[in-house]
C-alpha cells in the first residue's frame, strides 16, 4: 500500500495563546512605518519598540513581568529617533543592540534582573552609516560580531568588543536591502533587495557568491533566510500579488526548487526558521494568522502543515531561541504577538501522551557559548554553533559583563614587563576595589529608585483611596 499522507511528528502541531493574564499589557508599540519584527525575545528579556515622544525607545521587560505594564515602566531611551530594529545577543542574555533613524546602532547591557531606571547611556554607540538603521543581526558563533544594514544600501560588519567597522559592503546593493540573513556558521549571508535580487555574500572576501534577479516578480518587499543545509528561502509575491514561498538551491540559482502561492493578502511575510526540526513559521505583517511548513529533503520539499489563526492582526513578532522553551510541555516553539496596545505569547506544541523528554523533538541545539572569538572570525576562520542539550531544562549560565576595549599599543609592553617581575615586588592591583566600589554606587542608585518607586505608588494609593470613599459616599 502505498502512503497517501506523509508521515511527520509536525503534522498535529497546535498553536494556543496564553491566558489573559500572562500576557504584558498596556504597551504603545511603535506605529513605525518599517518591516522589522518590533520585538526581540531571549530567555530571561522580551524587547519592544514602543512609541516615544522625542526620540526612540524600548522596552525591556523580564519574562515573568506579565499584565499591565505601567506607563513610567523605565525603557532603553538613548536614540534621537524611532527604532527600527533590535536584537539580543545570542552569546549574552543581557546584551541587546538597536539600529534608528539617527542613523547609530547602539549596544546595551541590561542588568540582571531588568531595567529599574530608564537607560540612555548605550555600552558602545557604532557610528558609521549615512542613513538610517532598519537591519541588525549577530552573529550566530562569534562574539561580539553584529552586523547592521541602513537606508544608504550598505552593510556594515562591526567588532563590537572594540567598537570598529571592520568590513563595509557598499556598490553591492543599488536600493534598499529588505533584509540579511547568516548562515549557520555564520561564513555567508544572504539579502533581499528592493531590485528583487537574491545574493548570497561572503563578508569577508567581500564578495557576491551567488545571484539571482527577480526571485519573485512582485513589487512588494521579499524576505530571504538561510537554512542549516545551505539552501535559501524566500517570501514574497508574484506578478498578481499572490504571496509566495520559494526555495533556492545557492550551488544552482537559475530555477528555484519549489514555490509555493499561499495567499492575495498585501502583508510581508516574516520567516522564522527553527534549524532544529526545519520548520519554518510564516507570520505576515497586519495578518492574524501563523502558517507553518516543514522542509525536507525529498520533493516537494515545503510540506504545509498548518495555520495558527486568531481575531487580531500582529503589529510585530518576536520568536523564542529554543533554549528558552519548556520542553516539559513538548513545546516547540514560542511567540511574542504584537497587538496595538499588548504583546501576547503564542505556544506551539506537539501532543504527546507521555511526561518523558521527547528527544525526537529536541535534537541537541546551539547553545550560549560562542564558538569563536571575533577577531579569530575576522582572521578567516569558521566555527559551528555550540551545541547543548535540552534534557534536563535549560539552566541560564552566569554571563560575562560586556565590556568595550579600546585598542591600545602599550597593552602588550605592559604585560610583557609584570610578567618578568618578581610576585613579591608586584603592587597590589586597585582594580578591584574601584569595580566593587562601582557596582555598589549603582546597587544604591537601584535602592534609591525603588524607593521614589514605592513612595510614589503610595502616594497614588492614598489618592485612589480617597477617590473610592468619595464614590462610596
Amino acid at each position: 500500500m502505498r502512503r497517501v499522507v506523509r508521515q511527520s511528528k509536525f503534522r498535529h502541531v497546535f498553536g494556543q495563546a496564553v491566558k489573559n493574564d500572562q500576557c504584558y499589557d498596556d504597551i504603545r508599540v511603535s506605529r513605525v512605518t518599517w518591516d522589522s519584527a518590533f520585538c526581540a525575545v531571549n530567555p530571561k528579556f522580551v524587547a519592544i519598540i514602543i512609541e516615544a515622544s522625542g526620540g526612540g525607545a524600548f522596552l525591556v521587560l523580564p519574562l515573568h513581568k506579565t499584565g499591565r505594564i505601567d506607563k513610567s515602566y523605565p525603557t532603553v531611551c538613548g536614540h534621537t529617533g524611532p527604532v527600527l530594529d533590535i536584537d539580543w545577543c545570542p552569546h549574552n542574555d543581557q546584551v541587546v543592540a538597536s539600529g534608528s533613524e539617527d542613523c547609530t546602532v547602539m549596544v546595551w547591557q541590561i542588568p540582571e534582573n531588568g531595567l529599574v531606571t530608564s537607560m540612555s547611556e548605550p555600552v558602545v554607540v557604532l557610528e558609521g552609516h549615512s542613513k538610517r538603521v532598519g537591519i541588525i543581526t549577530w552573529h550566530p558563533t562569534a562574539r561580539n560580531v553584529l552586523l547592521s544594514a541602513g537606508c544608504d544600501n550598505q552593510i556594515i560588519v562591526w567588532n563590537v568588543g572594540t567598537g570598529e567597522a571592520m568590513i563595509t559592503l557598499e556598490d553591492m546593493h543599488p536600493d534598499v536591502i529588505y533584509n540579511v540573513s547568516w548562515n549557520r556558521n555564520g561564513s555567508l549571508i544572504c539579502t533581499a533587495c528592493k531590485d528583487k535580487s537574491i545574493r548570497v555574500i561572503d563578508p569577508r572576501k567581500e564578495m557576491i557568491v551567488a545571484e539571482k534577479e527577480k526571485a519573485h516578480e512582485g513589487a512588494r518587499p521579499m524576505r530571504a533566510i538561510f537554512l542549516s543545509d545551505g539552501n535559501v528561502l524566500t517570501t514574497g509575491f508574484s506578478r498578481m500579488s499572490e504571496r509566495q514561498l520559494a526555495l533556492w538551491n545557492t550551488q544552482n540559482m537559475e530555477e528555484p526548487m519549489t514555490v509555493n502561492e499561499m495567499d492575495t493578502s498585501n502583508g510581508v511575510l516574516l520567516p522564522f526558521y527553527d534549524p532544529d526540526t526545519n520548520v519554518v513559521y510564516l507570520c505576515g505583517k497586519g495578518d492574524s494568522s501563523i502558517r507553518y511548513f516543514e522542509i525536507t529533503d525529498e520533493a516537494p520539499y515545503v510540506h504545509f502543515l498548518n495555520t495558527f489563526a486568531t481575531k487580531e492582526p500582529q503589529r510585530g513578532m518576536g520568536y523564542m531561541p529554543k533554549r528558552g522553551l519548556d520542553v516539559n510541555k513538548c513545546e516547540i516553539a514560542r511567540f511574542y504577538k504584537l497587538h496595538e496596545r499588548k504583546c501576547e505569547p503564542i505556544v506551539m506544541t506537539v501532543p504527546r501522551k507521555s511526561d518523558l523528554f521527547q528527544d525526537d523533538l529536541y535534537p541537541d541545539t546551539a547553545g550560549p557559548d560562542p564558538a569563536l572569538e571575533a577577531e579569530e572570525w575576522f582572521e578567516g576562520k569558521n566555527g559551528d554553533p555550540i551545541l547543548i542539550s535540552l534534557k534536563n531544562g535549560y539552566v541560564p549560565g552566569k554571563n560575562r559583563e560586556f565590556k568595550v576595549v579600546k585598542k591600545n599599543i602599550l597593552d602588550n609592553k605592559v604585560t610583557k614587563n609584570t610578567e618578568n617581575s618578581s610576585p613579591a615586588t608586584k603592587p597590589a592591583s586597585p582594580t578591584p576595589s574601584i569595580k566593587s566600589e562601582a557596582k555598589l554606587e549603582e546597587i544604591l542608585k537601584e535602592i534609591k529608585s525603588l524607593k521614589d518607586l514605592i513612595s510614589s505608588q503610595e502616594k497614588r494609593i492614598i489618592k485612589l483611596e480617597e477617590q473610592m470613599s468619595k464614590i462610596a459616599i
